[in-house]
């Protein structure tokens, strides 16, 4: 059968969906500047493919543009047809950036970071998956096995993210049953942001090729660890040099980033609503779930809010380029964009108060007196997705200064919450797991 190249511009929505037009391939060079149309209310479809409610009916028009740095063409040398698609912006029809643009969103962020402060954000997004149609060993936790019974997935996978150039830099298999873990280099905030929704677009990709699946759904069996995406991030100056470690401040931390990890623990509980956005997403942030549940830095704790990452304790090391901090309360419901953009705003508000960050916790909150919760700003974290986003609403303009776009994604996520009132958890967990 005869077959025309065809490419996809897509965005990455508020639900975390990857949506959007697309044309035969040769048209590509004109669709540079062009784009392609949009709908102002496509942003309110929700993970399940309905729209609750919108505040933009059926009116207005918008440009979905791609950017040449977000094209993905992956041949899979299957026989299937390659996976070509590109990341893009909405523009309105004057070209000026979309209020309610998740990829502008973050851009804003990244350009108040730099011109107010002369910073860069270098980030990692560690993504922990469900690989489903294979049948898990019991005690294969990390285990070699586990691998082997991934068949070809692991292989092809990173074949794919390199030939994509998104720098796969580790691949393992996680404690629970068929859960899998795939990392990529750091890169700085946006590239970092577009290499978060190709992979998880790649990975779905080949798993669908390949007759199987795979879900980053936050909780897929319940009762068992969830799948997080931990945001491993750092701060530098524009010229490269890095500014989180100082070795003779509290906790290694440098001034400067303590301060923006200051306004990331202020804001912890507003922040969720965007890093950890579905109803299913607070099923996996409890107490003893190697998650987090409370708005703490801790040192080498993987239930920390926010861990202190370990770097080489040898005499003389230099560790400054290394050092960096994993924020863990995210998770595959969220746009890369929307939740990186929020972090880096609440960074900023830290470093706008002047405030260094509480000092790390050594041991579990569990442990602590309320006065040493006091003390170290230690919060619980929202218990619901409902709770989330009042924080959110209540916080006004520093998470999401566009009251166009928090109107919008406040209902957006409402909706989503009336949509699966009458669910218990497992036919939530099984309804997300196909979601995402």
């Amino acid at each position: 059968m005869k077959r025309t190249p065809f490419v996809m511009v897509v965005y990455s929505d508020f639900a975390g969906q990857v949506r959007g037009k697309g044309f035969p391939a040769a048209e590509l060079p004109g669709r540079w500047h062009q784009g392609v149309g949009w709908t102002p209310t496509n942003i309110m479809i929700n993970c399940f493919g309905a729209i609750p409610a919108t505040p933009f009916g059926p009116r207005g028009d918008l440009l979905l543009v791609p950017d040449p740095e977000g094209q993905v063409l992956v041949d899979f040398a299957d026989g299937s047809v390659p996976e070509h698609f590109i990341l893009g912006d909405v523009l309105e029809m004057d070209r000026t950036p979309w209020a309610c643009c998740p990829r502008n969103y973050l851009k804003q962020a990244i350009d108040r970071l730099r011109d107010d402060h002369g910073l860069h954000l270098r980030v990692a997004f560690e993504h922990e998956l469900y690989h489903g149609g294979v049948q898990a060993r019991p005690g294969g936790a990390y285990g070699l096995d586990a691998v082997r019974r991934a068949g070809d997935f692991p292989h092809a996978l990173l074949a794919a993210l390199d030939a994509a150039k998104l720098e796969p830099e580790t691949f393992l298999p996680e404690y629970g049953p068929c859960q899998l873990e795939v990392t990529v280099r750091p890169a700085l905030a946006l590239e970092a942001a577009d290499r978060a929704v190709k992979l998880r677009q790649i990975a779905q990709g080949l798993a669908w090729r390949q007759g199987s699946w795979v879900s980053f759904s936050p909780v897929v069996t319940p009762g068992i660890v969830g799948n997080g995406v931990h945001i491993h991030f750092s701060l530098e100056t524009v010229a490269g040099q890095p500014l989180s470690h100082d070795p003779a401040a509290p906790d290694g931390i440098g001034d400067i980033a303590s301060r923006f990890l200051a306004g990331i623990i202020a804001h912890g509980p507003a922040l969720s609503a965007l890093t950890a956005p579905s109803v299913l997403s607070y099923e996996r942030l409890k107490p003893n779930s190697w998650s987090t549940h409370v708005t703490n830095i801790g040192r080498r704790d993987r239930e920390a809010f926010i861990r202190i990452c370990p770097v080489s304790d040898v005499p003389g090391a230099d560790v400054a380029k290394s050092f960096n901090f994993e924020y863990r309360a995210a998770d595959g419901a969220a746009s890369p964009y929307l939740a990186l953009g929020g972090l880096i705003r609440a960074g900023l508000d830290g470093l706008t108060r002047g405030e260094r960050a509480p000092a790390a916790t050594q041991e579990g909150p569990g442990a602590l007196s309320p006065q040493e919760w006091q003390q170290r700003q230690i919060r619980p974290l929202p218990a619901s997705l409902a709770a989330a986003l009042d924080a959110l609403e209540q916080e006004g303009d520093v998470l999401m200064e566009n009251t166009v776009m928090r109107g919008a994604y406040v209902l957006h996520k409402r909706g989503e919450i009336a949509h699966v009132r009458d669910l218990d958890v497992p036919a939530l967990a099984a309804l997300y797991a196909r979601v995402y």
